[in-house]
């Protein structure tokens, strides 16, 4: 087994005590497992995305539980790690580091590597990146929550074109990353469970690792958002403005449609989109999440052209009871029920966006019946997983060796294609 043609494992099923639409379980009051010894581990506290969120769920449910990481950001912290005991390695206090931490990729291995043994019953990983690496005591179990295996080591040509200009320097950084790209490979071997942010996930976990993995997905505050009525009369686009986010589609069916359209969010493709703007498009830039909550509860609906692993907007959205307009690819295919909680159009092309939006007008939707799907992503339905996973590999003899159970191949030279 080679090359594209791999199998998929089934998908493994977490479940877990009680019912996970909404039980009101309070993480932040005790550690949801206290009877295990739990640390936490994260690539690197420098900017507050979706993967910090996770982390930040897992730090309130896990109050007494260590968070290990190479370095931080203190300024810009989530509320959710004021107070907590974060360890970080020798890169926190390099020069630049908190601003240009993407350009010191070579060396963050070395920096986990330097960390003592972490000693705790179940090490929960979160990464995207390098935080697998680090060392664990040989009684420890580990649990990898894995948001993507690293784009730098598996699309390695459309990273390092995007991030390095010098052609020299980017030859050189392939020659590095190539080498990087077996050691991280051996090191997911040594994970005892690997657990996907999604199901597109799940597939690049076993393209690249050939590890199968279960999904979780990741945790959305679902309780900040209510459903208002009537709507207002603009759709939403809430989102990075990058250009593989496809924001441009947006605008461009707007323009066509001559319908309002505001755009929360900021980013480098910001100038080129506000020259392809008509009069009906608005940009509003970053605001703070009062302003999302209210944006969010008084329009027509969510514009999600992008492709994305998962996607925690399209959740927010249903939160307040509004539809979304979605890609039907990636993360969009597990949260938006399509002609229930919003519709999914095939082809990311702009006559294929607007014909999806003037049908979301013509369909009655129920608000209700919107929240309800996200509320099967809220944070108590994740912490209620994790809890019942971390109990279950805690009790699960150590991964000491690579499993026979899949052929397992060293990593392919190809894009896996992100």
């Amino acid at each position: 087994m080679s090359g594209n043609n791999v199998l998929i494992p089934p998908a493994e099923e977490v479940q877990g005590p009680g019912n996970y639409a909404h039980n009101r379980y309070k993480a932040s009051d005790q550690d949801a497992a206290t009877q295990v010894r739990l640390a936490i581990v994260h690539d690197y506290l420098l900017q507050m995305g979706g993967a910090e969120r996770v982390v930040a769920a897992m730090a309130q449910a896990f109050p007494s539980a260590p968070i290990y990481t190479s370095a931080t950001d203190d300024s810009r912290l989530l509320t959710e790690f004021i107070g907590k005991k974060i360890r970080n390695t020798w890169m926190h206090s390099l020069p630049g580091i908190r601003k240009h931490f993407k350009k010191y990729f070579p060396i963050y291995p070395f920096a986990f590597r330097s960390l003592p043994p972490v000693k705790a019953d179940v090490v929960w990983i979160s990464s995207s990146g390098f935080a697998k690496w680090i060392r664990v005591a040989n009684s420890s179990k580990t649990i990898c929550y894995c948001h993507t295996p690293p784009r730098f080591f598996w699309d390695s040509d459309l990273y390092l074109n995007g991030e390095i200009r010098n052609s020299l320097i980017r030859e050189s950084a392939k020659t590095l990353l190539s080498l990087l790209r077996e050691w991280d490979f051996d090191c997911a071997q040594r994970i005892d469970r690997f657990i996907a942010n999604s199901r597109c996930v799940q597939e690049r976990i076993w393209r690249c690792y050939r590890r199968p993995s279960a999904v979780i997905h990741p945790p959305v505050n679902v309780d900040r958002f209510s459903i208002s009525t009537p709507s207002g009369d603009y759709h939403l686009v809430l989102s990075r403005l990058v250009g593989y986010k496809r924001i441009d589609l947006a605008v461009h069916a707007f323009n066509r449609l001559r319908k309002k359209l505001v755009i929360i969010g900021d980013g480098p493709d910001r100038a080129r989109l506000e020259s392809l703007a008509g009069p009906t498009i608005s940009f509003l830039g970053t605001v703070g999440d009062a302003d999302v909550k209210k944006y969010l509860e008084g329009c027509q609906g969510l514009i999600f052209p992008g492709l994305e692993d998962f996607g925690i907007a399209p959740v927010e959205a249903q939160a307040a009871g509004k539809p979304v307009v979605a890609f039907a690819g990636g993360g969009a295919l597990e949260t938006v029920e399509a002609e229930i909680t919003g519709v999914l159009f095939p082809e990311q092309k702009v006559e294929a966006l607007v014909e999806a939006i003037l049908r979301s007008q013509r369909i009655r939707w129920c608000p209700e019946t919107i929240l309800a799907n996200a509320l099967k992503f809220s944070r108590e339905t994740f912490v209620e997983k994790t809890q019942v996973l971390i109990k279950t590999v805690d009790q699960e003899p150590r991964r000491r060796t690579i499993s026979t159970e899949h052929e397992v191949v060293k990593p392919a030279r190809e894009s896996y294609g992100v």
